[in-house]
């Protein structure tokens, strides 16, 4: 359909438009795969300043947006052609509806007219993404940038999420007024009034003995700028108040900090220590805590007559309850918990909090033979402390968010939400896009990777010293695990090993396969003295997840 598009008009169009709006939002990227159809859309997103980057796979495009948006705060930005450019990114639209991602999607799509008697490519794009999007607009004339002003405004909001922007191509290069003088301006932020409730909720504060803090990913916000992770961190440290976060809240305390309790969201192992815990506490302060990460144990997980809830969003989900519910600016809320000077009587003074910490390492620690477990902590160990990782979906992923230490907030990236395979690759590559001086390394098993190989010759493109660890076992363990569990048969979880290393060379980076923990040590070193990218294939046995997590 690129023969029916239209000479550019004078003046600005309404792909200038969307463009300019995006970079107003602190857009500096795109990412995707062009197509006719939106050939002037990515002429006007370079104009206005944004980077183009070609991919492989729209997928992969979406996760590299989202990397960028985690470095930088500002919305990823995807760009997909009419039809199957459409239809290849609904994993990662619906990846960032279920992950809380603020993400605009952009695509082409014939006039209306013109889709009444051709039919070639063309299917209604709007009710493909109905279900996994804040909203879908199909861009009308005269209100370009009132609707791309809306979908920065849905895609921004708490909690954020991804908003479809259809253009259709005659009217991608018509010149458009513009009726909006800025976009529209945030809610002012602020925490809970005074009156009844607040002091009731400050009453059960002061009473407290055993008191929890479970905090989850709205303490992040969209940004540096947005998040309440320092909020939250100093009054767990003020107060003496243990913290359980989930996986996307992993860092906001240090997890060397002894108020640090790790991660929980898909651990059975992890729920043993953490869910008798919250059993035994008297108080727990649910702090920006989405459920949507956590695994079934997680429905219903407290009594609701001790728990205070602090969110940017009212609870719809139901998946908990609480007996206080205060909505708004989390930091300020518990700012107004405190007041001036309430504290609990006491934290935990029988040593139960510090008990399970304890019970915790000793458990996600390995026993000194090669394995996963010991993989994680050589590359804890050998990489900086302010290293961005990102880790596939898997048995892996579930291990290393208990293993790996996080020391800052967003310090570990993952999808927690959808649980989709194939992210942790072009998640590390937009991050380290937006972000070039923080190191960033990608753990994923074999299947993810060979799922996302393609992204390496982008990779290459990309100049990205990127470091690619891979759990290579030849095996979908975490399937397998649970068919072994339920004594079914093994069936559909095999497959070859590839050769990651020649891979690797084959695309223009470095390659390596190591067996034991002190090589991996110091292939690590060498991939951060590297210009190109890295690929690391650990040989792990094929059980080596058995009774680790």
């Amino acid at each position: 359909m690129a023969d029916a598009q239209l000479a550019p008009a004078p003046g600005r169009s309404a792909a200038d438009l969307i463009a300019r709006r995006l970079a107003q939002a602190g857009c500096t990227h795109a990412f995707g795969i062009p197509g006719g159809e939106t050939l002037a859309m990515m002429e006007a997103l370079s104009d206005a300043g944004l980077r183009f980057v070609l991919t492989k796979h729209e997928n992969s495009a979406g996760f590299m947006a989202e990397g960028v948006y985690h470095a930088t705060g500002a919305p990823g930005v995807l760009l997909a052609t009419i039809g199957p450019g459409v239809a290849n990114a609904v994993n990662v639209v619906a990846n960032a509806e279920q992950d809380r991602v603020p993400l605009l999607f952009l695509s082409g799509c014939v006039d209306a007219d013109v889709g009444q008697r051709y039919t070639h490519q063309v299917f209604d794009h709007t009710a493909l993404l109905a279900p996994i999007t804040r909203a879908s607009f199909r861009m009308a004339p005269g209100v370009v940038d009132v609707m791309v002003d809306k979908a920065l405004a849905l895609a921004c909001d708490s909690p954020p999420g991804p908003v479809h922007l259809d253009l259709p191509i005659s009217l991608a290069r018509q010149e458009q007024a513009e009726t909006l003088v800025a976009s529209r301006s945030q809610p002012l932020a602020g925490g809970p009034q005074p009156g009844p409730g607040l002091e009731a909720a400050r009453a059960k504060l002061a009473k407290a003995k055993r008191p929890l803090v479970v905090a989850g990913l709205e303490v992040l916000g969209l940004g540096e700028a947005d998040s309440a992770a320092a909020e939250v961190a100093a009054f767990c440290r003020d107060l003496s108040i243990p913290l359980i976060t989930t996986y996307k809240a992993k860092g906001i305390l240090p997890e060397d900090d002894a108020l640090a309790l790790g991660g929980a969201g898909l651990s059975p192992e992890a729920d043993k220590v953490l869910l008798p815990l919250m059993d035994q506490a008297d108080l727990i302060i649910a702090v920006g805590y989405d459920p949507i990460e956590m695994r079934s144990g997680w429905c219903d997980p407290w009594d609701p007559a001790k728990v205070i809830e602090f969110s940017t969003t009212p609870n719809h989900h139901y998946v908990h309850q609480a007996s206080q519910s205060f909505i708004g600016d989390i930091g300020a809320g518990l700012a107004a918990l405190r007041g001036e000077g309430t504290a609990p009587a006491a934290s935990w003074p029988a040593g139960e909090a510090q008990t399970a910490r304890a019970a915790l390492k000793a458990f996600f620690s390995s026993d000194g033979s090669w394995g996963p477990t010991q993989a994680i902590e050589a590359a804890r160990a050998a990489l900086p402390r302010d290293t961005v990782a990102t880790v596939d979906s898997g048995a892996h992923r579930i291990l290393l968010s208990q293993v790996w230490e996080c020391y800052h907030e967003r310090g570990l990236l993952q999808s927690t939400g959808l649980c989709t395979m194939g992210c942790a690759l072009p998640l590390a590559m937009g991050y380290k896009l937006a972000a070039p001086e923080t190191p960033v390394v990608a753990f994923t098993g074999d299947a993810g990777l060979e799922m996302v190989l393609g992204e390496l010759a982008t990779l290459r493109d990309l100049q990205l010293p990127v470091i690619v660890v891979a759990f290579v076992d030849a095996s979908l363990a975490l399937i397998e695990l649970k068919q072994r569990r339920d004594q079914l048969p093994n069936l559909g979880v095999d497959f070859g090993r590839t050769d990651f290393p020649a891979v690797a060379q084959a695309l223009g980076g470095h390659g390596v396969s190591v067996r034991d923990a002190e090589r991996l040590q110091e292939e690590l070193a060498a991939a951060q003295r590297r210009q190109g990218f890295t690929v690391i294939a650990c040989e792990i046995d094929r059980k080596s997840y058995d009774g680790t997590f």
